[in-house]
């Protein structure tokens, strides 16, 4: 049996490759970010930021390689972009926000962060997550991958389309 490719392995799964160095977290943001921007047409992330992302990728990678371990050191993750989060804009889904740039981190945010998580980028939602299908954000909706002329659900659509 082959082993999953990156994007098809769970948070867990990915952090104990990640861990046991059978990838790194430059190795798998970079890849996670290819895979989201391959399948842009989907709507489901809303901003993206390269270099931040592959910065704490790299800080992670290096606090590994001292030994430090905790459960999400390294490991992509998006935000909903209904929580701020410092270097990349956060709209809510709404143009009334556009390009507003937080100063600060929302806590879950921070403490994802301090967990050692890398940011991957800001998903879509519902403008100001209040909707059903994630059909109305005011950026583009969101389509399900598994069939594009379905809705992914939720207002928190670009979550799960990711």
């Amino acid at each position: 049996m082959n082993a999953p490719e990156l994007h098809q392995m769970g948070v867990a799964e990915l952090a104990t490759a990640i861990a046991d160095k059978k990838t790194s977290a430059l190795e798998a943001a970079q890849h996670l970010l290819a895979r989201a921007q391959q399948h842009a047409s989907l709507g489901a992330y809303l901003a993206f930021n390269e270099a931040f992302t592959l910065s704490q990728a790299r800080a992670a990678d290096a606090r590994l390689a001292t030994g430090e371990r905790t459960p999400l050191l390294g490991v992509p993750l998006a935000h909903k972009d209904i929580f701020v989060t410092q270097g990349f804009p956060t709209t809510a889904g709404s143009k009334m926000l556009a390009g507003y740039q937080s100063p600060f981190d929302a806590t879950v945010v921070a403490n994802l962060a301090a967990a050692g998580a890398v940011t991957l980028g800001k998903l879509n939602c519902d403008e100001f997550a209040m909707g059903s299908g994630n059909d109305n954000s005011a950026y583009a909706p969101v389509h399900n991958p598994w069939d594009t002329a379905r809705v992914p659900g939720g207002s928190s659509g670009g979550s799960a389309a990711a």
